[in-house]
C-alpha cells in the first residue's frame, strides 16, 4: 500500500489581518467561501464514518506501525520551522500517533484534540493519562473537519494525519483550516493519495468485470500531488508544498487489508 501525500501552507498574513476587526467573534464555517461553489455531492456518508471510527477506535488500542511511520514524518516538518507554535488544533485520524510522537516539537502550549468519534476522543483522553513527561494542556472536542467549531485566527498550527481523505468538501475544510490560523500560522496534512491500494483497485475491477460484466466504483477517491498543490492555492495558503512518500505495506490476507484499512 502507497501513501501520497503530506502538504502544507502557510496562512496568508495579509489577507486574515485585513479583516480582523471584523470577525473577532465569528467561527471558521461562517466565512468558508472561496468564491467557488464547493462540492455538494456527497460521496461519504459522514454518519457512517462516525461509527466506522467508533469501531476502529477498539482496533486501535495496539500501536500501527504504518499509522506511527506517517505521523512522524509529519511531525519531522516541524523540525525545519524556527518559530513556536502556542496553539495546535489536530483534526481527527491518527490523534493518539500524533500526541504520542509530538515530544515538545513545535513549541506547542496548548493542544485540542479534535474527531468526529465519540469513541475516539475516549481513546486519546485515556492515553493521555499516561503523557506524564510534558507539559502541555490539552483539550477534547467532539467534532466535524467539514465544520470547525474554532474561532477565526485562534491558532498557530493545524496538523491532519490521515484524515482528510473522508471529507466531502475538501477545500471547503481547508479553508476552514486557514480561516481558524492566525497569520504567519501552519496547516500540516497527510492523506492517502496517489497510487495508493493501486492493487486492490485492479482486483476489484477485474473481479467485477469477470462476475458483472461492467465495473463502478469500489474504493475511495483519491487526491494525486497536483491537485493537492492546487487544493492549497484555492484555500489561500501562501508558501504551500507537497511531498511524497511511498510505503509498502504487506497483508496476509484481502480481509486484514479490510480491517487495516
Amino acid at each position: 500500500m502507497r501513501i501520497s501525500s503530506a502538504f502544507y501552507g502557510r496562512s496568508s498574513s495579509a489577507l486574515i489581518r485585513g479583516s480582523m476587526k471584523k470577525i473577532q467573534r465569528s467561527f471558521c464555517t461562517e466565512n468558508a467561501s472561496d468564491g467557488f461553489s464547493s462540492s455538494r455531492i456527497k460521496i461519504f456518508d459522514r454518519d457512517l464514518k462516525r461509527k466506522q471510527r467508533d469501531r476502529a477506535a477498539w482496533l486501535m488500542r495496539q500501536d500501527d506501525s504504518f499509522v506511527n511511520t506517517v505521523a512522524e514524518n509529519l511531525l519531522d516538518r516541524l523540525e525545519d520551522c524556527k518559530k513556536a507554535f502556542p496553539a495546535a488544533l489536530c483534526l481527527g485520524g491518527s490523534l493518539k500517533a500524533i500526541r504520542h510522537l509530538l515530544r515538545g516539537r513545535g513549541g506547542v502550549e496548548k493542544l485540542i484534540m479534535m474527531d468526529m468519534s465519540l469513541d475516539m476522543v475516549k481513546l486519546c483522553k485515556e492515553f493521555e493519562k499516561d503523557m506524564t513527561d510534558e507539559n502541555i494542556e490539552t483539550s477534547f472536542v467532539v467534532g466535524d473537519e467539514e465544520f470547525l467549531p474554532v474561532r477565526e485566527s485562534s491558532l498557530d498550527l493545524v496538523i491532519s494525519c490521515l484524515g482528510l481523505h473522508w471529507t466531502n468538501d475538501l477545500p471547503g475544510a481547508m479553508i476552514q483550516c486557514r480561516l481558524a490560523l492566525k497569520p504567519d500560522g501552519l496547516f500540516l496534512a497527510a492523506i492517502l493519495g496517489g497510487e495508493t491500494l493501486k492493487e486492490l483497485r485492479i482486483a476489484c475491477t477485474v473481479a467485477q468485470m469477470e462476475r458483472e460484466g461492467g465495473i463502478s466504483p469500489r474504493l475511495s477517491p483519491l487526491a494525486q500531488v497536483r491537485d493537492a498543490g492546487n487544493l492549497l492555492t484555492r484555500a489561500g495558503f501562501t508558501l504551500p508544498g507537497v511531498d511524497v512518500d511511498e510505503y509498502t505495506v504487506k497483508y496476509e490476507n484481502a480481509l486484514q487489508l479490510i480491517e487495516h484499512l
